[in-house]
């Protein structure tokens, strides 16, 4: 007769005693093994809370290394970075491993430097199990200097990549050409040498300079499955080219030197940039695209400002749903003579617009204005004037692009404004009482005729 023994039961690796040692227990062996869902966590941390409000007890420092991992890995990677103040032993978890390297910066010699970059990365990203720190010493080849590179993963499948310049390798570099070698190319393919990358979703990239964008290039290359990918402050950098398959969100901000963007991706949902309006932004196969934003608040990068361009960057949103634009475009564009509702593309499925700027006076209302008559199926719309962005100056036009119209009085603006029969919703951020805000109030509500919420939100300084 054959026998079968029970499968043995978890036993929690540590040990308890005290009033509420039981109680304590399970909690705790709960959360060390696997057998948890959303609703029993929540449950568990409720009851944990309670046993600690009521026993005024502090186990945080002698919990075993392993727990406090498991804990926190529990929570998404800022969360959990922030949870590091409570105590010295959990700051002790983002202590980071430190690894030295040579980094030869010359594309001819740099394979091998790739080549270590790939192995002691792929010690790093070996396990999303959990969450991790390294702080990579690149020695530059021929130098006295280093790069400093700070990878940070979580256990949900993202890596953050911050990147640090000894201000002697940035003087000493400077000096290259960029018109071309500026170029940060992240195009996704089969993995030739490494797959250490190929589980990452979430790709953080923060002050990639031209220096180390090979490397960047490198780890982009093997990410077969990334789903988010966002550059930050990358100063270092003039042109961005994204080729991939999976990506389905792109965020690029405050990247100040970044004047042309080609993005070729036929799953991504949204683009988000935040900085200066480049000169050039180019999609290709972006059918999916339904959600963008354009939030220009350092004005153009070139003093160059070409509406033939510009309204071609227009044109390649003109199918999205979600659309957030910066007011002094519209201003620019309306000021150069361009009458939105003459184009010859409209925005017909866009259903939510969000307008931002520092101000709202006569030429920024009227170009909206002027704006709504090409979007016939909007459903919402908010306005948000925001004083502590700066105020960016409209130029003086001498070559119209069509017959100027913002010389208009307000009642030919009204009049020049189609009915927006689908407008159910108006929000109104930072309404000060202006008369230019009253004015464009009350256009919106006569020609919103379906409205059926209106929202208005002052200043902390009114309120």
């Amino acid at each position: 007769m054959n026998s079968f023994a029970p499968p043995p039961k978890a036993t929690c690796p540590f040990q308890i005693t005290g009033t509420e040692s039981t109680r304590l227990q399970i909690i705790l062996h709960s959360l060390a093994t696997d057998n948890l869902n959303s609703r029993s966590t929540l449950a568990l941390q409720g009851n944990y809370q309670k046993l600690m409000e009521e026993e005024k007890l502090d186990l945080i420092s002698s919990l075993p290394f392993e727990l406090q991992q498991r804990i926190i890995s529990f929570l998404p990677l800022k969360e959990a970075v922030r949870a590091s103040v409570l105590s010295t032993r959990w700051k002790s978890l983002w202590s980071p491993i430190q690894v030295s390297l040579n980094f030869d910066p010359n594309p001819i010699n740099h394979e091998g430097s790739v080549q270590e970059f790939n192995q002691v990365m792929g010690m790093c990203m070996r396990s999303y199990a959990c969450l991790g720190q390294w702080k990579l010493c690149l020695n530059v080849v021929d130098s006295n200097e280093a790069l400093i590179l700070k990878a940070t993963k979580g256990v949900d499948t993202e890596l953050h990549l911050e990147f640090f310049e000894t201000k002697k390798v940035s003087r000493d570099f400077k000096s290259e050409p960029t018109s071309t070698s500026a170029c940060l190319c992240l195009h996704s393919h089969h993995p030739t040498q490494t797959d250490s990358f190929s589980g990452v979703k979430l790709l953080h990239l923060r002050s990639v300079t031209n220096l180390t964008k090979t490397l960047v290039s490198e780890v982009f290359s093997n990410c077969h499955v990334l789903e988010s990918l966002k550059l930050e402050k990358c100063r270092g950098l003039e042109s961005l080219d994204v080729k991939t398959d999976s990506l389905r969100s792109l965020v690029v901000a405050d990247c100040s030197n970044m004047a042309a963007i080609t993005i070729s991706a036929q799953n991504i949902k949204s683009f988000w940039f935040h900085g200066a309006l480049p000169q050039i932004i180019t999609l290709k196969n972006t059918r999916s695209l339904i959600d963008v934003v354009l939030n220009l608040k350092d004005g153009p990068i070139s003093n160059e400002f070409d509406c033939e361009e510009i309204l071609s960057i227009l044109f390649s949103f003109k199918d999205v749903e979600a659309l957030t634009l910066s007011g002094w475009l519209l201003e620019w564009l309306c000021s150069a003579g361009v009458i939105f509702g003459r184009l010859d593309f409209q925005f017909n499925k866009l259903k939510a617009l969000t307008w931002i700027d520092s101000l709202i006076n006569k030429d920024k209302r009227d170009s909206l204005a002027c704006f709504l008559n090409a979007c016939p199926l909007l459903e919402k719309l908010s306005v948000e004037i925001d004083s502590n962005l700066s105020t960016i100056p409209c130029p003086l036009f001498y070559q119209y692009w069509h017959e100027p119209h913002l010389w208009m009085d307000f009642t030919s603006v009204t009049s020049n404004t189609s009915q927006l029969k689908h407008l159910k919703s108006i929000e109104l951020l930072g309404f000060t009482g202006r008369d230019h805000e009253l004015q464009l109030m009350d256009l919106l509500l006569e020609k919103a005729i379906r409205v059926n919420s209106l929202t208005l939100t002052c200043p902390e300084f009114l309120s």
